[in-house]
């Protein structure tokens, strides 16, 4: 029997919920994204169960995008203090743990830092051998001081992840109630954006924690015995353990689920995907189904971080972003956000927004049109201007070659701009656009990537894709997937020229179907 599913995404203006059954979407409901996000999220479970008359008890799967993780990094806030480990023998030293991150959040999350024996060199030799005292009394430390979360990254970890593997073994025999990430099992090459983002990841596991209970408990409360997943910044899902250990892992899932969503309504794999919300307008490519990732670092809160993240655009245009005119008419970036319907002057407020514009425009029925008919018209074609202009150059900035491309229009937004869109081969607004972020995520897959750096002397590139391929895939198993619908969706290959004995950096990804 096809699953019945239920999709949550929580975004800066709204809280979306769908009900799904297969691709069939039975109920859906949107409301304002409330300062409780946990609250938020299971108040738009219950209405959109109501909406849909489905008991509670026949949902399958509960599948939930939050910005919980990500707002904690921005506010500074539900963070833990955590110890800093780098194994790197005496290198390093000029450029200590934490160095570069803001001030107010460093205050928050700097439990100590520690540069300690271990580490190899780009070509695979040791640094210097791994000092398992050392470790031990550090360990001892951070257990005396009540420091529980720690971060261990190693000098060319992802060429050899043994010493980070050992480190955790030894600090966890010390200081059993510590939660340990490792930068290997996070980030690529590049110590400090990879240090940086194994520190965020592990300040956030007592938070994930209490997060993933409360929302499995409040899964209960709504009488359902279903599975929940939690979905991922690659447009695919992890499960409740997994989250727990890789809360970072949820920054930016909010896009990528729109992105997922668009492709599965319009049947596009490979396209542009437009979201425009309340506050922004989020532009990304499908590749193959999934979202196309970010070549470089990425910036978190201020911090330089390099773990998976999607390459998207964002410009400040959305429904509740506010119109001011004079010599030239601007709009946003600033937004009335979730007060869009008390305040834009179709629902009798008192602020020029771009839904106004797009209402007088006729571009959309929404309110009362007759609160906006004395706008000037050069006002409203100058403003309708400069949203595709500004949307068109972003969109064009994404593209890789000149040529047009289809572009697939999503968000309670889109509303803003007609089909005739600059670069665009054609424009397609598919059923249900204005829920496609929980659309994607009640109907993602779940998704597990390895990123090694591997030496092809002593073994044929055929061999290490082999072994990466089984490690994903047991990875994916683990998360949720069944065995039996596991595949490769996709491969990338470096060549690593500065490294000697042939090294090449792989980085895999695999999906497969809820089990």
């Amino acid at each position: 029997m096809t699953r019945l599913n239920i999709g949550v995404d929580v975004g800066g203006t709204n809280t979306d919920a769908v009900v799904v059954r297969g691709r069939d979407v039975l109920a859906m409901f949107k409301q304002p994204t409330s300062s409780d996000v946990l609250g938020g999220v299971v108040g738009a479970i219950r209405a959109v169960l109501q909406h849909s008359g489905i008991d509670a008890n026949h949902v399958d799967t509960v599948m939930i995008g939050t910005t919980h993780f990500t707002n904690a990094v921005v506010e500074a806030k539900h963070l833990a203090r955590t110890a800093a480990i780098r194994l790197a023998g005496s290198t390093t030293r000029a450029i200590p743990p934490m160095l570069d991150w803001p001030s107010r959040l460093r205050q928050v999350v700097d439990g100590g830092s520690y540069i300690l024996s271990g580490g190899y060199e780009f070509d695979g030799r040791p640094i210097s051998p791994l000092d398992e005292a050392q470790i031990r009394s550090v360990a001892v430390e951070l257990r005396d001081e009540g420091i529980g979360t720690a971060a261990i990254t190693s000098v060319f970890g992802p060429v050899n992840p043994s010493d980070e593997e050992r480190a955790a073994q030894l600090l966890a025999e010390a200081h059993p109630h510590a939660s340990v990430s490792l930068s290997t099992r996070i980030g690529r090459i590049g110590l400090i954006e990879r240090e940086n983002a194994t520190i965020l990841n592990a300040s956030l596991r007592p938070l994930a924690d209490k997060i993933v209970t409360a929302f499995q408990q409040a899964i209960a409360d709504l009488g359902m015995d279903a599975p929940m997943f939690l979905s991922q910044n690659d447009g695919t899902l992890m499960g409740a353990e997994q989250t727990r250990h890789y809360p970072v892992s949820t920054f930016a899932s909010g896009p990528t689920n729109s992105m997922r969503g668009a492709g599965a309504l319009s049947g596009l794999t490979d396209c542009a995907v437009i979201d425009i919300g309340g506050t922004t307008t989020d532009i990304g490519i499908l590749r193959s189904g999934f979202p196309r990732e970010a070549p470089m670092s990425i910036d978190i809160g201020g911090v330089r971080t390099n773990f998976r993240m999607p390459d998207l655009v964002s410009v400040g245009i959305g429904g509740g972003s506010m119109v001011r005119f004079g010599e030239q008419v601007t709009v946003g970036p600033d937004s009335v956000g979730y007060e869009l319907t008390e305040r834009a002057l179709v629902f009798g407020g008192d602020v020029l927004t771009a839904t106004d514009i797009a209402v007088a425009a006729g571009l959309a029925e929404i309110g009362d049109p007759a609160l906006v008919a004395h706008l000037d018209t050069r006002i409203v074609d100058e403003a309708v201007a400069v949203m595709k202009a500004a949307i068109a150059e972003t969109l064009d900035a994404m593209k890789t070659s000149p040529d047009p491309i289809p572009v697939v229009l999503v968000g309670g937004g889109s509303i803003l701009v007609d089909d005739d869109i600059p670069g665009a081969s054609r424009v397609i607004r598919p059923p249900h656009a204005g829920v496609a972020n929980a659309i994607g995520a009640a109907l993602s897959q779940v998704g597990a990537q390895v990123d090694r750096v591997v030496a092809l002397d002593g073994t044929t590139r055929q061999e290490a894709l082999s072994a990466i391929s089984d490690e994903a895939r047991a990875r994916c198993v683990k998360a949720g997937a069944k065995a039996e619908t596991v595949r490769v969706v996709d491969v990338d290959e470096v060549p690593l020229a500065y490294l000697p004995s042939n090294a090449v950096r792989i980085s895999l990804r695999v999906v497969g179907d809820l089990s």
